[in-house]
């Protein structure tokens, strides 16, 4: 009979644990970006977003209005880092809002 391992691990271990083995990373990034873009921009740019979408190192945000596009262009450099502070490491390089 096999011997026990006594070891005990954290659910959230044994989650991350369970991405990397079967490859999910990429969709859980993706899924991870949307709900931080959602939670730090509010209901008001939500409404006037598309799609959010990330492509390697770069997030893409398609945008219904212009006007909030030109808006959000001002501050890229300060949304990449909100992003990467929610997600907690740094996923995002470049932003394009289309």
């Amino acid at each position: 009979m096999a011997k026990r391992q006594n070891e005990f691990l954290s659910i959230q271990d044994l989650m991350k644990d369970v991405i990397t083995e079967n490859k999910l990373t990429k969709g859980m990034h993706q899924l991870s970006v949307k709900d931080a873009w959602g939670k730090l921009m509010g209901k008001g740019v939500i409404s006037y977003t598309n799609k959010v979408e990330l492509n390697g190192k770069t997030l893409i945000v398609n945008l219904k209005s212009s006007v909030l596009r030109e808006e959000l262009s001002y501050g890229k450099e300060k949304i990449i880092k909100m992003m990467n502070e929610e997600l907690g490491e740094v996923l995002i390089l470049k932003l394009i809002l289309s």
